[in-house]
């Protein structure tokens, strides 16, 4: 399948001076490219040394026991492995493919640390999970009974689809309310299918949905069905939906045309990997064949874009980040990848103005790193006299994202928010303003990671539980 992948990749580019240089570093491309076989599964997994403080576990967001499955892998036993690994997990596929393990797991592996080379715990974690599903291992959602109360999940992300998880299990009609035409949220729109396979996202959707949870799509809460309509069809409400406004740029010329969100480049570049009409892609609007990229930022998603641009056929991919390489925020291991692709990344630089309609040249501001700001981090500062010229065909923002105004949207003034925008909820319980009503992922942390969101929505979906089942014993007093 790697392999496969591998070669849709190559020949989907223009045959251009890099993109031959790409396929000559494909031949060295890290672990993700490679086929990843049971010995190799089995020899990686031998390495763990079983320390006696396992950081690998302790650095997970959902403290999975990463030693005894690495444990059992070694020992061939790869059906006991799988149950261990999904009893703390719910989608343990997509986190082993997606995870930033750099930066947790992986990163802090006592081999690693004494310099030997980590485990490559995500590796082996996808692999015993896409072997239980080969295998059959991975059983139907069948829940032991049937209760009458309802619950109403608005996102169908990572966060609402593992709190939909633990619900259905327990019994409760779930419904989940997604603004798309499918399923998934960032996992199908915003990951690119080179490193999350759509298949295997949809492949979660559809158990859920056979285990009896209803998805009620192409469905935008405060347009097409109100806030105060979910709350009275149901007996409690998760909030899932996630951070999508993007961060603008406020340069002169930042509204030309060839200057494009982060979200709708990646979303368009999914929904056309699906076979969709998209119409932004067709006409170039969307689409980086030919063209001289520029991406700002220097987090995950402006690594999903740098890399997307490169297997769309672009004449050069240029990363611009305002701070230097130890500083971005994005996964170390991405920058990597993107190197090893052909993408050219400017450190300590930022846009100062835009030229052109459509955009054809930017203006960049040089810069240093100056005194911490409040988090700790040394300030970028403008370099006096550092300004010169980038020539783009187009111009990518993934400046991050920030929470929509829902209070408003929604006109739920009585549910809380922080001056951000995100949506107030307890850390513990996931219980917001509203008695009933709850938040997980990045419409309460802000933009974060995945595993943050699994983690998130397994809790409320435990915490939703304790609130049902403590409103049906007052009931019956």
């Amino acid at each position: 399948m790697a392999k496969q992948r591998m070669l849709k990749f190559v020949h989907t580019q223009r045959e251009t001076p890099q993109k031959r240089d790409a396929d000559q570093r494909a031949q060295d491309f890290s672990e993700i490219y490679r086929e990843f076989s049971e010995a190799k599964a089995e020899e990686q997994a031998s390495r763990c040394s079983q320390c006696g403080v396992p950081f690998c576990h302790a650095h997970c967001p959902l403290h999975n026991n990463i030693p005894d499955w690495l444990r059992l892998t070694a020992e061939g036993r790869l059906q006991e492995a799988y149950e261990i690994s999904q009893a703390t997990n719910t989608f343990p596929e997509i986190c082993g493919r997606i995870c930033p393990q750099d930066r947790l797991c992986e990163g802090n592996c006592v081999i690693e640390q004494s310099g030997h080379g980590t485990v490559t715990i995500g590796a082996i974690e996808k692999f015993i999970t896409d072997t239980a599903w080969e295998n059959d291992w991975v059983q139907p959602i069948a829940p032991a009974r049937s209760r009458t109360e309802s619950v109403a999940i608005i996102g169908g992300g990572p966060g609402g689809l593992s709190a939909a998880d633990v619900l259905i299990r327990a019994g409760l009609k779930v419904t989940v309310y997604e603004r798309h035409d499918r399923a998934g949220g960032l996992l199908t729109y915003g990951i690119p299918g080179f490193k999350l396979e759509k298949d295997i996202v949809l492949r979660r959707v559809e158990q859920l949905a056979k285990g009896g949870v209803e998805f009620v799509l192409n469905c935008d809460v405060g347009r097409d069905i109100t806030f105060a309509e979910i709350r009275a069809r149901h007996d409690a409400v998760l909030i899932a939906t996630g951070v999508y406004k993007t961060r603008e740029l406020r340069d002169p010329g930042a509204d030309a045309a060839g200057i494009v969100r982060s979200i709708d480049f990646l979303t368009a570049s999914n929904k056309k990997g699906f076979g969709d009409a998209v119409p932004e892609f067709d006409n170039g609007t969307l689409n980086a064949e030919g063209k001289r990229v520029l991406v700002i930022g220097g987090g995950d998603t402006a690594m999903d874009c740098v890399r997307t641009s490169i297997r769309q056929g672009a004449t050069s991919v240029k990363c611009v980040y305002r701070r230097d390489r130890a500083n971005m925020p994005g996964s170390q291991r991405e920058v990597h990848n993107a190197e090893e692709e052909g993408v050219e990344f400017v450190w300590l630089a930022a846009p100062k103005a835009f030229s052109g309609n459509p955009v054809n040249r930017v203006t960049i501001q040089k810069m240093r790193l100056g005194a911490p700001d409040a988090t700790g981090r040394q300030s970028p500062e403008p370099i006096e006299g550092g300004i010169y010229e980038e020539e783009a065909d187009l111009v990518i923002k993934a400046l991050g994202f920030e929470a929509e105004p829902l209070a408003q949207m929604w006109g739920a003034d009585d549910l809380e928010t922080t001056r951000w925008g995100t949506v107030k909820a307890d850390f513990g319980t996931h219980a917001t303003s509203i008695p009933g009503i709850y938040a997980v992922g990045d419409i309460v942390r802000g933009a974060s990671l995945v595993v943050w969101a699994i983690r998130d929505g397994r809790e409320a979906g435990a915490e939703i539980l304790r609130y049902l089942d403590k409103a049906a014993r007052v009931a019956a007093e």
